[in-house]
């Protein structure tokens, strides 16, 4: 799964995300407001270890401690 569509249409299966060119658009509006004083959003770092054992995957503990919420 994919964030673009792009890679979509570049072979991969599914997209879900934001239309980038929207994005684009916005993003003056946005940059206006942080220079009138807003606050920017803060993105969070999510991470499913259930989903990443079910994989076989190892989470890195330096990436576990950068983590803002870990499912167990």
């Amino acid at each position: 799964m994919f964030d673009f569509k792009e890679s979509s249409e570049a072979g991969g299966i599914i997209s879900y995300g934001v239309n980038n060119l929207d994005l684009y658009r916005q993003a003056t509006r946005f940059v206006d407001r942080l220079f009138k004083g807003a606050t920017p959003a803060k993105f969070e770092l999510v991470i499913n270890l259930k989903t990443a054992r079910t994989l076989g995957l190892t989470i890195p503990p330096s990436l576990l401690q950068r983590a803002d919420h870990v499912i167990e």
